[in-house]
C-alpha cells in the first residue's frame, strides 16, 4: 500500500463552546514503518466499522468547497500539505459551529492500493494506558485509539475522476442513531448519501431468495450458495470494497456464471452493478434447516415474522406464501 503523502493537524477543541484552536503542521510526514503500520490500522478498522454511509460530493459550493480543493490537489494546483491546510482551517470552523464536536488529530493520507488512488481522512483521539519501559518500570503511556473511531471518510480518487456517473465513490462513518455530531464532519467532506447500502444489501438478498427458488435447487445446493454470497460480501466489506454482481454470479455457479446476473437483470431489481455490503444486513441472513421423519425445512433467518412465524411455546410454524411448485403438487395429492 504506497503512501503518496501523509500528514497530520491538531485542533484543540473541547464541547463547551470554547474555541477551537488549530496547531497545523508545516510538512509532510517522512516515510517510516511507523506510518505504514498506522495506516494498514486504520484501514482495517474503519472497514470493520459497521454502518458506514455510501456516496458522491455535493456540488462545490461555498458551502461545500471541499471538492474543488481536493481537484486542485489533483490537477497540481496545490501542494498536499497546502490541501491539507486549507481543508482542516475549513473543519476548524464547521467544529467551532458545533458544540457536541471535540477536536483531535487529524489525519490527511493519500495512498494507492493497486492501481486505485484513495484520500482517506480521519479524527483520531488517544486512549490512557500504561507501558513497561527497558528499565522494567511501569509508566503512563498514550497511544492513538484506531479501535474507537467515529468520524472518518475515504474517498476513491481514481473513481470519482474516471467515473462520473458513480454515486458510490466516498464511503463514510455515520453516527449511531443519527447523531448530529457526526453531521459537521459529513459536511465537511461535502457528500451526500448516494447508496443506500443496507437497502442495496436486503435487495440482493430478495433477488437471491428468489433465484433459489426460481431454480427450485437442492437443499445442499442452496446452503453451498448462500454461504458462497455470504462469504463474498463479507470479504469485500473487509477490504472496503463493493460487490460486483457479475463477479459474485460467476462464483454462484461456476458453470452457468451469468445465470444470477441475468436473473437479477431479467427482473429488474434495480440494482447498481456494484453495491457495498452491510454486514449489519449479511448478519441476519442465514439458513435455518431441519429433518425428521420424512420431513425437510429449510430457510433463510429474514423471513421470520414476514412470510414464516414461529410459536416457541407450542413448537409449530406459520407458513406463508408457499413455492407454487408445492401448492400444485398438494392440490394434485388425491
Amino acid at each position: 500500500m504506497p503512501i503518496r503523502h501523509c500528514i497530520v493537524h491538531l485542533i484543540d477543541k473541547k464541547p463547551d463552546g470554547t474555541p477551537a484552536v488549530l496547531y497545523a503542521r508545516d510538512t509532510e510526514l517522512a516515510e517510516s514503518a511507523a506510518i505504514e503500520n498506522m495506516l494498514a490500522d486504520l484501514n482495517e478498522s474503519y472497514n470493520a466499522k459497521q454502518g458506514k454511509a455510501w456516496g458522491l460530493f455535493h456540488p462545490e459550493s461555498g458551502a461545500f468547497p471541499f471538492s474543488g480543493w481536493l481537484k486542485e490537489y489533483m490537477d497540481g494546483g496545490k501542494d498536499f500539505t497546502a490541501f491539507s491546510k486549507v481543508a482542516v482551517e475549513h473543519l476548524q470552523k464547521l467544529m467551532e459551529e458545533s458544540n457536541l464536536s471535540v477536536g483531535g488529530h487529524v489525519l490527511f493520507a493519500h495512498y494507492q492500493q493497486g492501481m486505485t488512488d484513495y484520500l482517506a481522512i480521519a479524527l483520531l483521539h488517544h486512549s490512557e494506558g500504561v507501558a513497561v519501559t527497558d528499565e522494567l518500570d511501569v509508566t503512563p503511556s498514550r497511544h492513538l485509539d484506531l479501535g474507537q473511531l467515529h468520524l472518518a471518510a475515504r474517498i476513491n480518487v481514481s473513481e470519482w475522476q474516471n467515473n462520473k456517473q458513480s454515486k458510490q465513490y466516498i464511503s463514510f462513518i455515520k453516527g449511531k442513531n443519527g447523531k448530529k455530531v457526526s453531521e459537521y464532519f459529513r459536511d465537511f467532506i461535502g457528500c451526500q448519501e448516494g447508496v443506500d447500502g443496507p437497502g442495496e444489501t436486503r435487495t440482493l438478498l430478495k433477488a437471491f431468495s428468489d433465484f433459489v427458488e426460481s431454480e427450485d435447487l437442492p437443499e445442499d445446493s442452496a446452503r453451498e450458495k448462500t454461504k458462497t454470497l455470504v462469504d463474498y460480501a463479507s470479504s469485500q466489506a473487509k477490504l472496503g470494497e463493493p460487490m460486483g454482481l457479475e463477479e459474485l454470479s460467476e462464483l454462484i455457479d461456476e458453470e452457468r456464471p451469468k445465470a444470477f446476473y441475468d436473473h437479477i437483470r431479467n427482473k429488474d431489481y434495480g440494482l447498481s452493478p456494484e453495491i457495498p455490503a452491510d454486514k449489519r444486513t449479511l448478519n441476519q441472513f442465514r439458513r435455518f434447516t431441519g429433518r425428521a421423519e420424512g420431513l425437510s425445512i429449510s430457510f433463510e433467518a429474514h423471513l421470520l415474522g414476514s412470510k414464516i412465524e414461529y410459536d416457541e411455546e407450542n413448537g409449530t410454524l406459520i407458513i406463508k406464501g408457499l413455492p407454487t411448485s408445492l401448492t400444485d403438487q398438494l392440490k394434485r395429492r388425491n
